[in-house]
C-alpha cells in the first residue's frame, strides 16, 4: 500500500487530538510540577458527557450545528469542573512530591474516575451522531477525505496560537510562566500561586475534555478511552520536553505523521514505530526536543535523600516477619484451591515488586515499564517448555536469560536518562514487547497466548508453593545484603547526589547499568514463575497495568522499607481479591485508598506504622501530655 495525501491528512488530524491532550498535560505540569496520569480520564469524561447529551438526554442537539458545538463545549466544561475538584482534593496536596508518588496518586484518581463514570454513564459504548454540516467528504485525487477531519486539522494551529497569546500577552499567562520558572519568587512578590495552579489545572482538563468531545464524530465513547489515549499523550509530552507547549506541538505532528506512515507501510507495527521514535529522540535528546534537563527544573522532582530502613532488624521485627511467612507458607501449602492460588499470586507479585524496589530504593531509577522484563521472563519460560520440553529449572533459567539479554542492550539508554524520561523510555520498551507479543502470532500465539503449559503438575504444586516462599525470602534478604554493602552505599550516594558522586570518582553509568540489569533479571524470574503457576502466558503481561501493579506494591508498602514490597503485595492481592468478590466498583475504592496513602503517608504503610510506633515510644511529659 502506497503512502497518499489522504493518509498524511489523517495523521495531521490525529495530531490535533494528541496536541490538545498534550497541551493540557503540559500546562498542568508547567505550573504544578505534577505528572498527571489521570489526564486520560478527563478526556473520557468530556467524550462520555457529550455523547450522552446529544444521544440520550437531548437528541435534538445532535441535529443542529450550534447546539452540537455547545454540547462539545459543555463536555469540556464538565471536564474542567472535575479538574477543579481533583486539584482541590488531591493535586495541591501532591505539589512538590517526587514524580513517582504523583503518578501513582493520579493513577488512583484514574481508577476512581473510571468506576464513577461506569456508575454514572453505564458500561456500554455510545455512538454519537456526526457533526451537522460537516458530514460529507472532499475528493483528493482518487480518494475521499472527511470534511470534519479537515476542520480538526485547522483547529490544531488555532489552539496553539490561542495558548501562545494567552501565555505571552495576558497577565494570567505571564504569571503562569513566572510560576513555571520560580514559584517561590512569585510568591515573595505578593502573588498567590494557588489560583494560578487551579487555573492551569482547569484549563488543562478543559483541553482534555474538548479533545474527547471532538473525537465523537470519529469514534464511539467508551470506558477504555482513558488508557488508550494517555500513553501516547505521555509520548508526545516527553518527546516535546516537559513543560514546553511548542515542543508538544512539534512532537504531536511527528507522532501523527508516524501513525500515518506506520498504517500505510507497517500496519501491524505502528505502535512499535511510535515508541521507537520516542526512544530514539530520548537517546539523543534525553530532555526532549524543547525541554530542559529534568534535574535543573524547580519543583522537587528528584526524590529527597531517604534512609533505606529495615536493614538491621531487631528480635521483635524478625519474629513478626517469621510469623507472617509461616502463616503465608501454611496457606500456600494447606489452604484450599482458592487460597492457594491467591497466596501464589501474592508471592510472585512480591518477587516482582522486590525487583522494582531494588532499583528504585537504592539507585533512584524509576521504571514505568518494568512489565517488559516480567513478560519476557514469562514468554522465555513458556516457549522453552512448549518448543523444547524444558523442565521448570531450565525454563526459569531461560526466562531470566531472555530478560538479561534485552536489559543488557536497553541498559545503554538507561545510563543517559533519569526521572520521568527514564520512566517513559521503560514504558516504550514495555509497549514494544506488548506489540511484539500481540503481532508475532506464529511464535507467541498473539492474543490467544500460549496455553496448556505443564511446568508444574498437581502432584508437585505444594512443593512449588514452598519454592515461592523460599524465593521471596531469598530476594528480600539479598536486597538487605545489597543495601548494607559497599555497592549499596555507592548506589544511594548516586541516588541522593549524582553530581557529587560523579565528582567523587564513582562509576555512575556502570552503577546504574548494573542495578538495572540485576533488577530486570529478577523480574524475569518472577515472570517465569507466573507462567509456571498459571500454565498460560498472554500479551497482557507486558501491559501498562502490570507495570502499575509493581509500582503500587512498592509504594503502598514503602519504597524505602525493606519489607515494603512484601506488605504492599499482600495488601494489593488480598484486598483486590476480596473487594472484587464483594463490591461491584472495587477498583474505585482501591483508587481512593491509593490516593489516601499517597497523601497521608508517601513512605507507605510500613512508614506509617513506623511513625506511629515512634510516636507511641515517646516518653510522657508532666501532666500526662506527650
Amino acid at each position: 500500500m502506497t503512502f497518499s495525501v489522504v493518509q498524511l491528512l489523517g495523521g495531521l488530524s490525529y495530531a490535533t487530538t494528541l496536541f490538545l491532550m498534550a497541551a493540557g498535560l503540559t500546562l498542568i505540569f508547567g505550573v504544578t510540577r505534577i505528572v498527571n496520569f489521570a489526564h486520560g480520564s478527563f478526556f473520557m469524561l468530556g467524550a462520555l458527557f457529550t455523547a450522552h447529551w446529544v444521544t440520550h438526554w437531548f437528541p435534538a442537539w445532535g441535529e443542529s450545528a450550534p447546539l452540537y458545538l455547545l454540547a462539545i463545549l459543555l463536555g469540556a466544561a464538565c471536564a474542567a469542573l472535575a479538574g477543579a475538584v481533583a486539584e482541590f482534593l488531591l493535586l495541591r496536596r501532591m505539589t512538590g512530591a517526587p514524580e513517582l508518588y504523583q503518578l501513582v496518586a493520579t493513577f488512583g484518581l484514574t481508577l476512581a474516575m473510571h468506576d464513577a463514570m461506569q456508575w454514572g454513564f453505564g458500561p456500554d459504548e455510545v455512538f454519537a451522531p456526526r457533526f451537522p454540516g460537516l458530514k460529507g467528504s472532499v475528493q483528493i485525487g482518487d480518494e475521499f477525505f472527511p470534511v470534519y477531519q479537515l476542520a480538526m486539522i485547522a483547529l490544531g494551529p488555532l489552539v496553539w496560537l490561542g495558548l501562545h497569546l494567552l501565555l505571552r500577552r495576558s497577565l494570567f499567562g505571564q504569571r503562569l510562566r513566572a510560576a513555571t520558572q520560580d514559584r517561590s519568587m512569585l510568591q515573595a512578590l505578593g502573588v498567590n500561586p494557588r489560583p494560578l495552579m487551579l487555573g492551569a489545572v482547569v484549563l488543562g482538563c478543559a483541553l482534555a475534555g474538548l479533545a474527547g468531545a471532538l473525537q465523537l464524530p470519529r469514534e464511539p465513547a467508551h470506558l477504555q478511552m482513558d488508557m488508550n489515549v494517555i500513553v501516547e499523550t505521555f509520548v508526545v509530552v516527553v518527546m516535546g520536553g516537559l513543560g514546553s507547549i511548542g515542543g508538544a506541538f512539534v512532537a504531536a505532528l511527528l507522532i501523527g505523521l508516524v501513525h500515518a506512515f506506520g498504517i500505510s507501510v507497517f500496519p501491524q507495527a505502528t505502535l512499535v514505530i511510535v515508541f521507537l521514535t520516542m526512544a530514539v529522540v530520548l537517546v539523543f535528546r534525553p530532555q526532549g526536543l524543547n525541554g530542559k534537563a529534568i534535574s535543573s527544573q524547580e519543583g522537587g522532582v528528584r526524590e529527597p535523600a531517604q534512609k533505606f530502613r529495615g536493614l538491621g532488624m531487631g528480635l521483635a521485627g524478625s519474629s513478626l516477619v517469621a510469623a507472617a511467612f509461616v502463616v503465608l507458607a501454611y496457606v500456600a501449602w494447606a489452604g484450599g484451591p482458592y487460597w492457594q492460588a491467591l497466596a501464589a499470586d501474592a508471592l510472585i507479585l512480591m518477587i516482582f515488586g522486590v525487583s522494582l524496589q531494588s532499583m528504585m530504593a537504592l539507585g533512584g531509577l524509576v521504571s514505568f515499564g518494568h512489565a517488559a522484563f516480567f513478560a519476557l521472563g514469562a514468554y522465555g519460560a513458556a516457549l522453552s517448555h512448549s518448543l523444547w520440553g524444558a523442565s521448570l529449572p531450565l525454563a526459569l533459567a531461560t526466562g531470566c536469560a531472555t530478560a538479561l539479554a534485552v536489559a543488557a542492550v536497553f541498559g545503554a539508554a538507561v545510563v543517559r536518562s533519569s526521572g520521568v524520561y527514564l520512566a517513559m523510555l521503560s514504558l516504550a520498551l514495555a509497549q514494544v514487547v506488548w506489540a511484539g507479543a500481540t503481532q508475532w502470532v506464529d511464535l507467541t500465539g498473539g492474543d490467544n497466548g500460549l496455553i496448556g503449559l505443564t511446568l508444574v503438575s498437581d502432584e508437585v504444586r505444594p512443593l512449588f508453593y514452598a519454592l515461592l516462599v523460599g524465593l521471596v525470602l531469598v530476594a528480600v534478604f539479598a536486597l538487605r545484603f545489597l543495601g548494607r554493602s559497599v555497592l549499596g552505599a555507592a548506589l544511594q550516594a548516586l541516588r541522593d547526589a549524582p553530581m557529587r558522586a560523579s565528582a567523587s570518582g564513582l562509576a555512575v553509568g556502570w552503577l546504574k547499568y548494573r542495578i538495572f540489569v540485576e533488577s530486570a533479571v529478577l523480574a524475569g524470574l518472577a515472570g517465569g514463575l507466573f507462567a509456571a503457576h498459571k500454565g498460560a502466558v498472554f500479551p497482557s503481561l507486558a501491559a501498562v497495568s502490570t507495570s502499575v501493579d509493581a509500582l503500587l506494591v512498592v509504594l503502598l508498602g514503602g519504597v524505602h522499607q525493606l519489607w515494603g514490597a512484601v506488605v504492599g503485595s499482600i495488601v494489593l492481592s488480598y484486598a483486590g481479591a476480596e473487594l472484587g468478590r464483594e463490591v461491584t466498583y472495587w477498583r474505585g475504592l482501591l483508587g481512593v485508598f491509593i490516593m489516601l496513602i499517597m497523601v497521608a503517608s508517601p513512605s507507605g504503610l510500613m512508614g506509617l506504622v513506623g511513625r506511629l510506633t515512634d510516636l507511641l515510644k515517646q516518653p510522657r511529659r508532666g501532666g500526662g501530655e506527650r
